[in-house]
């Protein structure tokens, strides 16, 4: 059965960052392959893996409406004719495959569309030990129902008083959307200092979250990413990547 790592978090935290390293780190502890999914309309995850999206999910979803409409689709199946468009939309590596879902849908019914969409990612992710999917800020690609449940979901944070609050918000939230998860983990990002700062158990045991992992702020991966760069180039034993591993054994 397929492990789906989601992660989540308001904007500028490094919710990009920790999903590329999640998949870095899954593919050198050998769990592979990995698909990872781009859910932020923005599409920079490509980017910190070292691969380039040519084609989003987002065009094929107005495809999909198009179709709907005009009943038929040169003889073809519409449901296969999408599913061969959205394989196309695949970026494939040598040990992990990367699918961007680009823009959220424009005016008209979109109904057709993304039930085909649920549908052949469904099928999609099963073919995967491990998906890890980068949100956009807040919770709303999971609570379209793309995936019916979540493994683990990772809330990232800064580490302020404004961050843990927002988490708390977040993890309100997921409730009252009937959001399905395993297992819950919190990690604070850029850490300068050792220790989690005040506040940090206290969140945990509030939100029921099965861990909480500090991250340090590192300059390796603050360089790496101010020029939108490969974190792929990161070393194995950077203390960032390695945290990773505390994340994944949860999810195992």
């Amino acid at each position: 059965m397929s492990k789906l790592l989601a992660i989540a978090g308001k904007g500028g935290v490094g919710k990009t960052t920790v999903a590329a390293l999640l998949v870095m780190r899954l593919l050198q502890r050998g769990c592979r392959p990995v698909l990872a999914v781009d859910a932020d309309p923005n599409t920079c995850l490509d980017a910190a893996l070292g691969v380039n999206v040519v084609k989003t999910v987002g065009g094929v979803r107005e495809d999909a409406r198009k179709f709907a409409q005009e009943q038929t689709v040169r003889g073809m199946d519409k449901k296969r004719f999408l599913e061969l468009r959205i394989a196309e939309s695949l970026v494939e590596s040598d040990d992990f495959d990367l699918l961007a879902m680009g823009r959220s849908e424009g005016p008209g019914c979109y109904c057709f569309a993304n039930n085909v969409l649920k549908a052949v990612l469904k099928a999609m992710v099963s073919r995967y030990p491990y998906v890890v999917l980068d949100n956009e800020a807040g919770l709303e690609n999971l609570s379209r129902r793309i995936v019916n449940k979540v493994s683990l979901l990772v809330m990232v944070t800064d580490p302020t008083g404004r961050g843990f609050e927002t988490v708390r918000r977040l993890h309100a939230l997921a409730g009252e959307m009937e959001i399905a998860y395993d297992n819950l983990a919190i990690v604070v990002n850029r850490l300068r200092r050792h220790e989690l700062p005040a506040g940090a158990e206290e969140l945990r045991a509030a939100t029921g979250a099965h861990i909480i992992v500090g991250l340090p702020e590192d300059d390796n991966i603050l360089a790496i990413s101010e020029t939108n760069g490969n974190l792929r180039h990161l070393s194995p034993d950077n203390p960032v990547l390695t945290g990773m591993d505390k994340i994944i054994e949860i999810a195992k």
